[in-house]
């Protein structure tokens, strides 16, 4: 469990839900499973859910509709997120690229815009994935 400084209760009980779970969890599991902490109505895991997004504690897998623990301790940015998503065994994982944040950071597209918010979700095999094929 990662005590987390300025959370509170209802956040730091999601935020050690997501943290702990070996995939990415959806609102309503989440829900279903705080239920016996205290946390009983869908608005205080959404408020829970939308301030741990903010501070950058945790990602939404927009694809999935479902959240998933920083896993970067550098990463302090909500805005810009990438995630592997292996389409066969649906592992996720956050993807920290020195040189993809770089390019991101500075990427305008033909007409000019300048991008200062994205979410980034690359889908294909894992290695495990991969190696099963074989």
């Amino acid at each position: 469990m990662r005590k987390m400084q300025n959370l509170s209760k209802n956040q730091q009980i999601i935020f050690d839900l997501i943290d702990k779970s070996p995939e990415p969890l959806k609102a309503y599991s989440i829900l279903f499973n705080v239920q016996k902490r205290g946390i009983k109505a869908p608005l205080q895991v959404y408020r829970a859910l939308d301030k741990l997004v903010e501070i950058g504690k945790i990602h939404k897998i927009e694809s999935r509709n479902a959240f998933i623990a920083c896993q970067n301790s550098s990463c302090q940015i909500s805005k810009a997120t990438a995630f592997s998503i292996c389409e066969s065994c649906e592992k996720v994982t956050e993807i920290n690229n020195s040189n993809l944040s770089k390019y991101l950071t500075g990427f305008k597209d033909k007409n000019g815009m300048k991008y200062n918010k994205y979410n980034l979700e690359f889908f294909g095999l894992c290695k495990k994935c991969i190696s099963k094929k074989s």
